[in-house]
């Protein structure tokens, strides 16, 4: 939907005015532009849009997975650790936030959802499946493809701290993360969009035929979208 001009604020029309009207920008270019157009008064989320030539409606086309941002998401990240006892100290040391089991699985089912990652191990999600009801629109059950069942739970939450964040295109074709803050430094936008745009090459399934990566749109809360050449980006 579009808005008009009249409803916009003096300082989101300034920013309107830095983009040029059917431009194309490189990756370089965005990466500063969308600094200069953001408007909010706090530090704003960067996200990148990627449409993708797959059918996510037939499952050899899915397209999911995760990276590691070089330079992190610049968010504080609440990571839940679900596990035994005797994991309790490692997860803790890895900097998660809340460490139990059976406390947080009563937690969960009250309604309590003020997290933003859980990882638990595959002992456990026999006892975490019947929270999917809760846990599921959310995006929050933990998955063994994503590195949120793992043994390894102290390795599991130092890389989501650092930047791991996993992704999955939506049922329209698009792949949407947030990929930095405004605050970044143009450089560290441009890494870790190229990442995340390299690790989706990677990914692209054998059945996908024709153009691949369709279109790259870059833009921070409540910014409008610059639009990227997908040539700029890809690897």
């Amino acid at each position: 939907m579009s808005i008009t001009m009249s409803k916009l604020t003096k300082n989101q029309k300034l920013a309107l005015g830095k983009l040029e009207s059917g431009k194309v920008y490189t990756l370089r270019e965005a990466s500063t532009v969308v600094k200069e157009i953001a408007t909010t008064k706090f530090d704003a989320s960067v996200d990148v849009d990627v449409r993708l030539g797959v059918d996510p409606r037939k499952a050899n086309q899915m397209v999911r997975g995760v990276v590691s941002l070089p330079h992190g998401t610049g968010k504080q990240v609440r990571v839940l650790v679900l596990c035994s006892p005797d994991k309790e100290a490692e997860a803790k040391e890895a900097g998660a936030d809340y460490v139990g089991l059976d406390e947080y699985i009563d937690k969960i089912k009250g309604g309590w959802v003020d997290i933003d990652i859980i990882i638990t191990m595959p002992s456990i999600m026999g006892k975490i499946g019947a929270l999917g009801r809760v846990l599921g629109p959310r995006g929050l059950m933990p998955n063994p493809k994503s590195g949120t069942v793992t043994n390894e739970v102290g390795q599991a939450v130092k890389e989501v701290k650092q930047g791991k964040i996993d992704f999955k295109v939506d049922k329209a074709g698009i792949v949407h993360t947030s990929v930095g803050k405004v605050s970044f430094h143009p450089d560290q936008i441009f890494d870790n969009v190229k990442e995340f745009v390299s690790t989706l090459v990677k990914l692209k399934p054998s059945a996908a035929k024709g153009t691949y990566i369709k279109s790259v749109y870059l833009s921070s809360t409540m910014s409008p979208g610059i639009k990227i050449d997908p040539k700029s980006v890809e690897i």
